[in-house]
C-alpha cells in the first residue's frame, strides 16, 4: 500500500515538474504545459479516492486526533 502511494506521489511531482519545464521552454506556444498540470490533478484525485477506498476496504486505518466526550 505504502509503495503504490509513494510511486503515485512521485508522479505527481515528476507531472509538476515537466509541466515547469514546458512553461520556460515553450513559453505558452503549446499546450504541453496544461496537459501536464490536467495529468497532475488526475493523478492528485485518483490518489485521493484510492486512500478513501483503501480505508472504507480496511486495508489502511486512520490514526488521528481522539475525539473526547
Amino acid at each position: 500500500m505504502r509503495i503504490v502511494v509513494i510511486l503515485v506521489f512521485l508522479g505527481i511531482i515528476g507531472s509538476l515538474a515537466s509541466a515547469l519545464l514546458y512553461l520556460m521552454k515553450d513559453k505558452g506556444g503549446t499546450s504541453r504545459t496544461a496537459y501536464a498540470l490536467t495529468v497532475r490533478v488526475g493523478l492528485s484525485i485518483a490518489l485521493f479516492l484510492f486512500v478513501l477506498f483503501a480505508h472504507h476496504m480496511g486495508w489502511i486505518e486512520s490514526t488521528g486526533i481522539v475525539q473526547h466526550r
